[in-house]
């Protein structure tokens, strides 16, 4: 469920909800999978047998968790932490319609109100600075292991463990989750949608904009994840000055508020490149920089657990190079680079004010559509915008899960 319907939906069951706690929750409801969903496909591929030794050699279970198992969920939950941060740093819609006053609602009352001026850069500025920080947080709490099983053999899959007297707790914390995250936005969505009936699926711009959005987002997700791959690949395999560099520029990049970034894109294509203002390849290139660090945050997660062993097993067999890294490597982090791809497509579909300034004239997204009629307090005409951008998630979360689940084959496939 997007931030901004998420928003909306706890707006339109509490009216009066507003401030710092109120951005907490919904922030936290929002962006809580951005951890999640990397960490869990981490833990499926995790070696039972280095938690077995562990307790063999007398490690309590809480230390066999704090010791072998944590460690090996590193990578995931501070790419994870660091990407909400990102988003936090630059959300508009969830913060606005909460009356939650940020950096980025600021700069967007600045621009406008004057455009591009100099109140509005310096907030610009400061979101840089602050992304700055979290980078440089991040790249300390990441450090340079890796965690890739080595030795003769595959890992086979972890054992259920029962929570015996935990199991009440454990239940009832994730039913209070489900209820606060899914269950009030979507009652919110399903109220307003009986409210107005057949009518209000009549919106004549409603098929266009799913048709314009399904398109954008998957163009978006193809483009991204192919030019993460390298940045990823040479962050895990050859770590360096140049590859930590590269890699924080484009973190810096997407701590922009999606405003900004247009509004810069805006500036330099119609001073330099005329005929290239107000195209799809330009809005492309928009949604890659902002959403990049998702594709590369799963992809390093995943090619860091990559053991190197199988590829030059495959090359022993007399695979050329290329082969053994296309059918082994590939193979193996195919559950993150799906994730990665799942996680750009959602942030196109619920993109917002970069896809309002720089697509061509007559572009109707589900986001546009539905940010235009809660400006205009029709929350009735916003409402199957929303239930749209829900169901359209709803496949990909499906795929997510079902590649998540599924055990890699690169081992057989020898």
């Amino acid at each position: 469920i997007p931030a901004f319907v998420n928003s909306y939906g706890w707006v339109s069951a509490v009216p009066s909800l507003n401030g710092l706690w109120s951005g907490v929750l919904v922030a936290g409801l929002s962006y809580f999978p951005l951890v999640y969903l990397p960490t869990v496909a981490a833990l499926r591929r995790l070696d039972p047998a280095v938690e077995e030794s562990a307790r063999s050699l007398g490690v309590a279970p809480l230390g066999v968790f704090l010791r072998v198992v944590l460690p090996q969920l590193r990578l995931p939950i501070v790419g994870g932490s660091l990407i909400i941060g990102l988003h936090l740093l630059s959300e508009y819609g969830a913060f606005a319609l909460i009356r939650f006053d940020t950096f980025t609602t600021a700069i967007v009352d600045q621009f406008r109100s004057t455009f591009n001026g100099p109140a509005a850069n310096a907030l610009a500025g400061v979101l840089v600075l602050c992304c700055l920080f979290l980078l440089v947080g991040e790249s300390g709490a990441r450090g340079t292991a890796r965690y890739a099983r080595i030795g003769a053999g595959s890992a086979r899959p972890a054992e259920r463990s029962r929570l015996g007297a935990w199991s009440p707790a454990a239940y009832l914390f994730l039913t209070v989750l489900v209820l606060l995250a899914v269950a009030v936005p979507l009652t919110s969505v399903g109220r307003w949608l009986a409210s107005g009936g057949i009518a209000a699926w009549s919106d004549r711009y409603l098929l266009s904009a799913l048709g314009q959005t399904v398109g954008y987002g998957l163009v978006g997700a193809l483009v991204t994840c192919l030019l993460a791959f390298p940045i990823a690949l040479l962050a895990v395999r050859f770590p360096s000055r140049v590859a930590r560099i590269l890699e924080s520029v484009n973190y810096v990049t997407s701590s922009l508020p999606g405003l900004v970034t247009a509004l810069a894109f805006v500036t330099v294509a119609i001073r330099l490149v005329p005929t290239l203002y107000q195209t799809a390849a330009l809005v492309i290139v928009v949604y890659l920089l902002m959403f990049l660090p998702r594709a590369i945050v799963n992809l390093r997660s995943g090619l860091a657990q990559v053991p190197l062993g199988l590829e030059e097993a495959a090359r022993s067999l007399g695979r050329p190079p290329i082969l053994a890294f296309f059918t082994v490597t590939l193979r193996f982090v195919m559950p993150s680079a799906l994730a990665g791809a799942a996680l750009v497509f959602l942030g196109i579909v619920t993109e917002l004010t970069s896809t309002l300034l720089l697509a061509p004239n007559g572009t109707r997204t589900l986001a546009i559509q539905f940010w235009s009629r809660v400006n205009d307090i029709d929350y009735v005409g916003a409402a199957p915008y929303a239930s749209l951008m829900i169901l359209l998630s709803l496949p990909v979360t499906y795929l997510l899960f079902a590649r998540s689940r599924s055990k890699s084959t690169a081992v057989n496939s020898l």
